[in-house]
């Protein structure tokens, strides 16, 4: 696991980096895990732009992910680890004794013939799920359910990983990659270890190309526009935006302004906000 250059042959070329798939084993899905999925692309039902600078990409289709991990107490064997255009992270392909195939969240360490198992008796070992309550202090996790049977929700992206900081009562701390620290139900499952490809961090696109290709369309700056159509727009050449902070095309204050309910429910289990 680990990037490529290129020879600046062209300027797209002089600054790309790219993953050099490594640890991947298999190329194409497993047909019985895949599905066709709609990509709304910012459009509402009417065809009109609702989300600005979404559009375009190649073509996808969606790995259907085991987040829940409620197979319990049957061994898996790891039989590919696989590349997944909807996210960052790794895939692998696991194959249940009983035959059932599916896809979790691939960890870093977990090779071809690597076996894991749910369930709250599990050993603690990577790629392994259980309750957070039979956690150790200190141990790495990711795929963390939020509430109990929903499946995880946080802590998926390449490379990140939480931590198991204290246990009290029917609830676990957790510091989580925000440097945020939240309780969490001690009934809820989380996987051990840290998300793999993580090396992800350090590509860099190179060129619009790449970014076209993420269905990620350009972005004009408010600034460049008339007046009608941004209020930091007008004014002779490379004019101030004359507000006293940044806003969004319908005048909302934009760039820091927190936008988290003021009495949001979970707010009584966050120990500690996000910097």
């Amino acid at each position: 696991m680990g990037t490529r250059s290129f020879k600046p042959y062209t300027p797209g070329t002089r600054q790309a980096t790219i993953s050099d798939f490594s640890e991947i084993t298999k190329t194409k899905p497993e047909k019985s895990l895949t599905k066709y999925k709609h990509r709304v692309k910012g459009r509402n039902n009417r065809g009109v732009i609702t989300s600005r600078r979404r559009g375009g990409g190649h073509k996808r289709l969606y790995r259907t992910i085991d987040f829940r991990r409620d197979k319990l107490n049957i061994p898996a064997t790891v039989i590919a680890i696989e590349y997944d255009p909807n996210r960052n992270a790794r895939i692998a392909l696991v194959a249940y004794q009983d035959g059932e195939k599916r896809y979790i969240l691939a960890p870093v360490g977990i090779k071809v013939g690597s076996e894991i198992i749910s369930g709250p008796d599990s050993p603690i070992e990577v790629g392994n799920a259980l309750p957070l309550g039979k956690m150790p202090l200190g141990e790495t996790i990711h795929n963390i359910e939020l509430r109990v049977g929903r499946g995880g929700q946080i802590v998926r992206a390449a490379g990140t990983a939480a931590k198991v900081m204290a246990k009290e009562g029917d609830y676990v701390t957790v510091g989580l990659p925000s440097k945020e620290v939240r309780m969490i139900r001690k009934e809820c499952y989380a996987t051990i270890g840290q998300v793999g490809n993580a090396e992800f961090r350090n590509l860099k696109l190179g060129k619009a190309g790449r970014t076209r290709h993420l269905g990620k369309r350009p972005q004009v700056r408010g600034s460049a526009m008339n007046p009608c159509d941004h209020p930091h727009g007008g004014g002779e050449g490379r004019a101030p935006i004359g507000r006293s902070g940044p806003v969004t095309p319908w005048g909302k204050p934009a760039l820091g302004m927190k936008t988290r309910k003021k009495k949001k429910s979970s707010d009584k289990l966050i120990v500690r906000r996000r910097r």
